[in-house]
């Protein structure tokens, strides 16, 4: 019996570790093969021999720093040069930085923005109007729950993240009645190395709950990308709070962000 994915191959950046990777299982068992790319040679390598193995898909491993000017564009011509396609897009490479943005790193704060909002967009721009054209497909971005409010001591991070929320939903209307599917994930504090690097792991925020295991987080990313659901939040507690963000006083909300982000 043939799966469901079976012809068609996904790309998925941020692909060596977390999200990413148990985004590229849930598609690799539905039979999609799979590009992986991340700045780890190794690390991309180990994971896609894993996942051939274990799903019987081809899978191609690609090196490559997508935080870096044009770097979307290369990373394409190198996919079009192996004799690949893309049919499915998952933008889920990105990281944050906790801290005031008075003396912060200037490069580190540009870089997430070149990371998180113009990598994703630069890839959906190469990859969009074949999806369009083929009736198949689509696209599926990693935001976080971060999207629904500005974020006071993380305000890039948190500002990057509406972006990829609301370019997303804009994509998915564009998108209707095409079979193309756009689907955002918004998953709150994940159980993953973005913490360690981000530097979150030592705010309130970390002491409210406990995180998510990655591998809840990316079935949630992919059945909603299946069924083309335009956004799916992880976890009833965060749906919850994303929900009552319109209804409370803009200043009270900033407060609470900026308490939650504060130093435990």
């Amino acid at each position: 019996m043939a799966r469901k994915g079976e012809g068609q191959t996904v790309l998925v950046t941020g692909g060596s570790m977390g999200i990413g990777v148990d985004l590229a299982e849930y598609f690799a068992k539905d039979g999609y093969d799979l590009i992986l790319t991340a700045r780890s040679e190794a690390a991309l390598k180990g994971v896609a021999m894993a996942l051939t193995a274990k799903h019987d898909v081809r899978t191609t491993a690609i090196a490559l720093d997508l935080g870096v000017v044009g770097a979307g564009r290369k990373l394409a011509d190198e996919i079009k040069s192996r004799g690949l396609g893309v049919d499915v897009l998952v933008n889920n490479a990105g990281y944050g930085i906790a801290g005031a943005f008075n003396g912060s790193d200037e490069a580190g704060q540009l870089g997430m923005i070149d990371l998180n909002v113009r990598a994703l967009v630069e890839l959906t721009h190469i990859y969009w109007p074949s999806m369009l054209a083929n009736k198949r497909g689509g696209v599926l971005n990693v935001a976080s729950t971060a999207a629904f409010q500005p974020g006071p001591l993380m305000a890039v991070y948190y500002a990057s993240k509406a972006f990829v929320l609301s370019f997303s939903e804009a994509l998915w209307k564009e998108a209707e009645g095409t079979r193309v599917h756009v689907s955002c994930l918004c998953p709150g504090p994940t159980v993953s190395k973005f913490r360690e690097r981000a530097g979150t792991g030592k705010t309130k925020l970390a002491r409210v709950g406990t995180p998510m295991g990655s591998a809840s987080v990316a079935r949630t990313g992919y059945r909603a990308f299946q069924k083309n659901q335009r956004v799916a939040i992880t976890g009833l507690r965060n749906k919850v709070l994303a929900r009552l963000v319109p209804y409370l006083p803009r200043k009270m909300l900033l407060s609470m962000v900026h308490n939650l982000q504060s130093p435990a």
